[in-house]
């Protein structure tokens, strides 16, 4: 009756990687440590019961004598700073070599057979830039000529942005499907392309989360995902996970329009109330007691990392903070909460890209006493060879 259940909270790094010059981050960079800062502490009382600032010295978040949960800190093995390398390492992938960047823009060959494949007439933009800010610029020429926007950033993702008044969501999926086929069949290595449909919503330019759609490339190695699945166990995929992992070892996926919602899902799933007919790949299929519960929190990188926004950021993480202990009660004597991160992005130092951070590992279950700090271990493939021993 094992269950896993995994809780990404993106981007909620916890200091500087040892090489993180060499990403274009400063030593400085400590994601966490400088929301507390900025917000003169949080009010997290689950995570502090867990044990999260046992870690570290984190402003507001006090240190307890005894955690309810085993903490750590975990070291990217893998070279990137970005969502798909985080998440990939932590299923048990660890990547020699970083995914490609275009801080000039794409080739004008891929951007030429994009145009022509897609018969969208032209795009705008092409370099690399602020989601917020590139579709505010280009928004009416974007009405004018209808023509996508199509920007990068310091991360390695071809991003395509429209005013789905304008053009269906259908068709922006369907161009990110062919940019997708471009960029596997040309060799690229991108990692992700991005749907980033908006509407005018009062005036102004306004994305639509629970619309956005990622489409990754396809993992380079069976994860411990596809471990679970094959063995006909149950991954059950909460926010953009199946997009991560492009349906890779994803039994049962839903996708998700804030962090609230993926909280709520996560807790019905972990109350086994989420009705996983609606949303399995195979009707009438029969699994066996093994499982793993894998969400994504995005709301903390999207809406507040890449914007510089610190006191939006610690809202987020005290929201999440919230649902901890429900899901707690909730478990089973032998479920296995993990709470992690997959990468960095400070929302106090200079730029608005990810930063590379180690990230805090938490380990809770009821049949599991605390063996306190487990203190800086390589690898976010721990997570994944913990699970492989519980399950």
């Amino acid at each position: 009756m094992a269950r896993a259940i995994i809780m990404v909270i993106d981007s909620m790094g916890i200091g500087a990687m040892p090489d993180c010059r060499d990403f274009g981050d400063i030593p400085e960079c400590n994601t966490l440590k400088h929301v507390c800062e900025f917000n003169n502490g949080l009010n997290v009382p689950n995570l502090e019961k867990m044990g999260l600032g046992n870690i570290q010295d984190f402003k507001g978040i006090k240190k307890v004598e005894k955690p309810v949960a085993t903490y750590g800190t975990l070291l990217e093995k893998s070279k990137g700073k970005d969502t798909t390398t985080g998440h990939w390492e932590i299923a048990g992938i660890t990547l020699d070599r970083p995914f490609a960047t275009f801080p000039e823009g794409f080739p004008d060959e891929l951007i030429e057979r994009f145009i022509k494949e897609t018969n969208c007439g032209g795009i705008l933009a092409n370099r690399p830039a602020s989601g917020t800010a590139i579709i505010a610029e280009l928004n009416e020429e974007h009405h004018k000529t209808k023509f996508p926007i199509v920007y990068t950033s310091a991360d390695s993702v071809f991003q395509i942005a429209v005013d789905t008044d304008i053009i269906p969501l259908e068709v922006l999926y369907d161009w990110c499907k062919i940019a997708r086929k471009i960029l596997t069949e040309g060799n690229y290595y991108v990692s992700r392309v991005i749907a980033r449909p908006y509407k005018i919503i009062d005036g102004k330019p306004v994305r639509i989360s629970k619309d956005r759609r990622d489409y990754s490339i396809e993992p380079v190695a069976p994860t411990l995902l596809n471990e679970v699945k094959d063995s006909g166990g149950k991954v059950i995929g909460i926010g953009k996970i199946e997009d991560i992992f492009s349906k890779s070892g994803i039994t049962h996926a839903i996708h998700t329009g804030s962090n609230k919602e993926g909280l709520e899902l996560t807790l019905q799933a972990v109350k086994r109330e989420l009705p996983l007919e609606d949303i399995a790949y195979e009707k009438n299929k029969t699994y066996n007691n093994t499982e793993i519960i894998f969400t994504n929190l995005v709301d903390t990188d999207m809406l507040y990392g890449h914007r510089n926004n610190p006191e939006g950021y610690g809202k987020a993480i005290e929201e999440i903070d919230t649902y901890i202990a429900p899901i707690i009660d909730a478990m089973e004597e032998y479920d296995l909460l993990i709470i992690t991160a997959d990468h960095g992005c400070d929302p106090t130092v200079p730029g608005t890209d990810h930063t590379r951070e180690k990230v805090p590992f938490l380990i809770y279950s009821k049949s599991l006493p605390s063996s306190g700090n487990l203190g800086e271990m390589e690898g976010f493939d721990t997570i994944a060879g913990f699970i492989k021993d519980w399950i």
